[in-house]
C-alpha cells in the first residue's frame, strides 16, 4: 500500500476536496487484499487511517480490491478499467457493500478521495480554446414537432452548409456536447451540422402533462421523435451521428430508414448492452440528482482527457431534469437491445461507422467489435485514450478520427 501519510496529506491539503466533503462525518472500510483499513473522515478531512484489528470494528460501507488492482488505479495514467472505482466495479475488479447511501450521496468526493493517492496532474492534456472571437457561427432556434398527438417545443442549433449532419446527444445530457463539431470549420464547410435537444432535455420542453407521468424513453418513441424532427426541419438524405443512446438508436434507423439516410455514425453505440449499476439511485429524494448523475458518468471519461472539457461534460449532467437520465437509460440498457436484428442492416444502402473509446466501460471496445461483426460491411474504430464522450471530453483527439470518416461519406 502506498504511504498512508501521503494519502492523508493529499486529501487534507486539497481545499476543493475538503470543501466538497465538508458535511461528511463517517468511517468507511477500505480493503486491500486480506487487510482492511478504517478511514475516519470529519468535515471532509481524514482524521486517521488504521488497520482493522477485530472483525467487530467496521465502517459504514466497504470498498475492497486486491493490492495489484489498487496499484493500477493509483498509476498516474491508469489503464482502462482501473481508472475509476465504478469502472472497476463494472468489471468486478472491486466490490462495494454495506450502507451505500452516504457513498452515493457523496460519490464524487469518495472517488476523488481514493484517486488522490495517485500522482495527479490536474492540468493533464490541457487544451487551450480559441477565444479570439466575439461570436460563434452557431445559430439557435425553436421548432415544434408532433409525436403521438403531443406537441413538443424543440431547441435546435446549427452551423455550416452542405450535407445535413444530425447529431444526437447522450442519455441525460443535451446538444451542447456537440459545440466543438458545430464550431469546426473543417466540418462546417461541407456539412450543415444540426444538433437538437430531445424533449425533457436541455432547452427543449417536456410535454404539458409531464408532471402526471414518469418519463421513460422507449425505442418507438425515440425513433418517432428523431424522424418527426427530420421531417419538420426538412432535411434530405442526412448523415446521422449519435453518441451513447444516440449511438444505439442510429443503428435502428440504419435498418429502418436506409432509404432516407446517407450514412450512420454510432459513437459509443452497440446493439447489445448490460446494466452495471442500480438506476434507482438516479431519482431519489435523499440523493442530489445532478451530483449523482455526474459522479456516475465520470467513470466514463478517460484520465487523459483535458480537465476543462471533462468538467464541462459533467456540468451538462449536473443540470439534467429530475428522473430524465434514469428514463433515458430504460432505452439504453433495456428497450434498445438490437443484436437480433442488427445483422439485417444493409451497409451498401446505409454505410455504418462505429467508434468507441478505449476507456468506455459501458459500450466497451469489445461490445463495439461484436456489433461490427454482426453488421456486415460496417467499419469499427477504437479510439485510444478517450472515453464515452469523445466529442466533448477530448474534441481535438476525436476530430482527428471523425474528419476522415466525414470526408469519406461526403464522396458517397
Amino acid at each position: 500500500m502506498k504511504s498512508i501519510d501521503n494519502w492523508i496529506n493529499n486529501v487534507n491539503s486539497n481545499s476543493r476536496l475538503v470543501h466538497k466533503g465538508r458535511r461528511i462525518h463517517l468511517t468507511f472500510t477500505f480493503g486491500i487484499g486480506n487487510e482492511d483499513h478504517l478511514i475516519k473522515i470529519t468535515n471532509g478531512i481524514i482524521q486517521s487511517i488504521h488497520t482493522r484489528l477485530v472483525l467487530t470494528e467496521s465502517g459504514t460501507f466497504r470498498i475492497h480490491g486486491q493490492s495489484e488492482s489498487w496499484d493500477k488505479h493509483w498509476l498516474k495514467i491508469p489503464p482502462r478499467d482501473y481508472h475509476d472505482i465504478f469502472a472497476m466495479l463494472a468489471k468486478k475488479i472491486i466490490t462495494i457493500d454495506g450502507d451505500l447511501t452516504p457513498l452515493i450521496q457523496n460519490l464524487q468526493y469518495f472517488k476523488d478521495l481514493i484517486a488522490s493517492n495517485r500522482s495527479l496532474d490536474f492540468n493533464k492534456g490541457f487544451t487551450m480554446e480559441n477565444n479570439d472571437i466575439d461570436f460563434e457561427d452557431i445559430i439557435g432556434r425553436y421548432i415544434y414537432i408532433n409525436v403521438n398527438s403531443k406537441v413538443f417545443r424543440i431547441y435546435v442549433e446549427e452551423a455550416g452548409v452542405g450535407i445535413p449532419l444530425i447529431c444526437l446527444h447522450t442519455a441525460g445530457s443535451d446538444s451542447r456536447q456537440f459545440r466543438h463539431i458545430l464550431n469546426d470549420k473543417e466540418i462546417t464547410k461541407k456539412y450543415r451540422v444540426i444538433a437538437f435537444d430531445l424533449p425533457w432535455h436541455g432547452k427543449s420542453n417536456p410535454p404539458k402533462d409531464y408532471h402526471l407521468n414518469e418519463y421513460k424513453l422507449t425505442t418507438d418513441l425515440y425513433k418517432k421523435i428523431i424522424m418527426s424532427f427530420c421531417n419538420a426541419y426538412k432535411v434530405i438524405n442526412p448523415v446521422i451521428m449519435g453518441c451513447s443512446m444516440g449511438g444505439r438508436v442510429v443503428l435502428h434507423l440504419a435498418l429502418e430508414q436506409s432509404n432516407f439516410l446517407r450514412a450512420a455514425i454510432a459513437l459509443e453505440g452497440s446493439d447489445k448492452l448490460d446494466a452495471y449499476y442500480d438506476l434507482d439511485w438516479l431519482h431519489r429524494p435523499d440523493v442530489h440528482g445532478g451530483e449523482v448523475q455526474a459522479a456516475f458518468v465520470s467513470s466514463q471519461i478517460a484520465p487523459q482527457s483535458p480537465e476543462s472539457f471533462k468538467h464541462e461534460t459533467l456540468w451538462h449532467y449536473m443540470q439534467g431534469g429530475p428522473g430524465v437520465f434514469k428514463g433515458d437509460l430504460y432505452f439504453y440498457w433495456h428497450d434498445g437491445d438490437f443484436d437480433d436484428r442488427s445483422k439485417l442492416i444493409d451497409t451498401q444502402k446505409c454505410p455504418v461507422y462505429l467508434l468507441s473509446g478505449e476507456y468506455d466501460c459501458s459500450c466497451t471496445p469489445e461490445r463495439t467489435k461484436a456489433t461490427a461483426k454482426r453488421i456486415k460491411g460496417s467499419k469499427a474504430t477504437i479510439i485510444p485514450g478517450i472515453g464515452h464522450f469523445p466529442m466533448s471530453e477530448n474534441p481535438e483527439l476525436f476530430k482527428s478520427y471523425i474528419h476522415p470518416i466525414l470526408k469519406e461519406i461526403s464522396k458517397l
